[in-house]
């Protein structure tokens, strides 16, 4: 289990890192291909029919996705398969989910609904 760093700890470089990697999962279209990969591996032609996305977005985005360390992939024959290589990924997702349904709650609460 990775420890806990107090954010006030970390380093500039260090907050570079986590900036980026927050960029990299600020565009919906990585988050759709993380959620498609989410029960199983898939292929590219599997991912654009799962998505709805482009072949080209499709291959794009799992190249930025792999490089950041979110995916995995590996060949099996003519294909390439993804896979989810970080699954701390899933929890950052709950956390970020949990947070906006509270604060959709208190904003609907507010407005008498």
């Amino acid at each position: 289990m990775p420890r806990k760093i107090e954010p006030s700890a970390l380093s500039d470089q260090a907050l570079e890192l986590i900036a980026t990697r927050f960029r990299v999962l600020g565009e919906a279209s990585r988050l759709k291909l993380i959620r498609a990969l989410e029960s199983e591996e898939r292929n590219v032609s599997q991912l654009v029919e799962d998505t709805g996305l482009t072949q080209a977005n499709v291959s794009r985005h799992l190249q930025t996705l792999t490089e950041a360390g979110i995916l995995g992939r590996r060949k099996e024959g003519l294909n390439v398969i993804y896979f989810i290589a970080d699954h701390g990924i899933f929890d950052l997702c709950k956390h970020v989910c949990g947070s906006l349904q509270e604060r959709f709650a208190a904003n609907a609460k507010a407005f008498g609904g």
